[in-house]
């Protein structure tokens, strides 16, 4: 007969009381650790807004904002900052439609009135890329450089349509850089 194995008896429960044991320090580290970091609580009467990892807001207002400052920095001639401006303009619009988009699809069919507002919200995001993409366009364009704008103006014609005004600039925009050569006419029977 064999005789157990003195290693394996004492093995799990060894294993046990060691994972016990990190377990216990761990959360004892956390506990101590926790308060320093854990973000103020609020009552639930003040309304939060929602805030971006530098401390400002980060919604539409903020997109809106960003796109004044950088026609601004056009005003003013500073054309580099203007260009990083409606940059971050199409980055903040982009990063909105999506977490919008995201939490509407979470929603759909718990409570109809969230994603009729995050639609909403997603849309105007939508028109604020478009805007800062057309603003950025018309600056590259401004600056020699029409072939950067040519993903800027199709971008606007994907997130839009070809029959929205925008759209419909982007395109002509298109067409005066040579990128296509077929003028649309909005509204006229398509021709030969």
């Amino acid at each position: 007969m064999t005789r157990p194995d003195s290693r394996n008896a004492q093995g799990p429960r060894a294993s046990l009381r060691f994972h016990g044991r990190a377990l216990g320090l761990g959360l004892g580290l956390l506990a101590l650790v926790s308060p320093f970091t854990a973000p103020p609580v609020r009552a639930q009467s003040e309304a939060a807004a929602p805030m971006s990892a530098s401390g400002t807001a980060f919604d539409v207002a903020a997109v809106r904002q960003l796109l004044a400052r950088g026609d601004a920095a056009v005003a003013a001639g500073n054309l580099a900052e203007a260009r990083r401006l409606y940059d971050n303009a199409r980055v903040a619009s982009r990063a909105l439609a999506g977490f919008y988009r995201t939490i509407a699809g979470a929603f759909r069919g718990l409570d109809a009135r969230i994603p009729r507002e995050m639609d909403d919200k997603g849309r105007q995001s939508i028109e604020l890329l478009a805007e800062a993409n057309m603003r950025l366009a018309a600056l590259v364009r401004r600056q020699g450089q029409p072939e950067v704008a040519v993903p800027l103006l199709v971008e606007v014609l994907t997130a839009t349509t070809p029959a929205s005004a925008q759209g419909r600039k982007a395109y002509q925009q298109l067409v005066e850089i040579g990128f296509v050569t077929t003028p649309y006419a909005a509204g006229a029977a398509a021709g030969n």
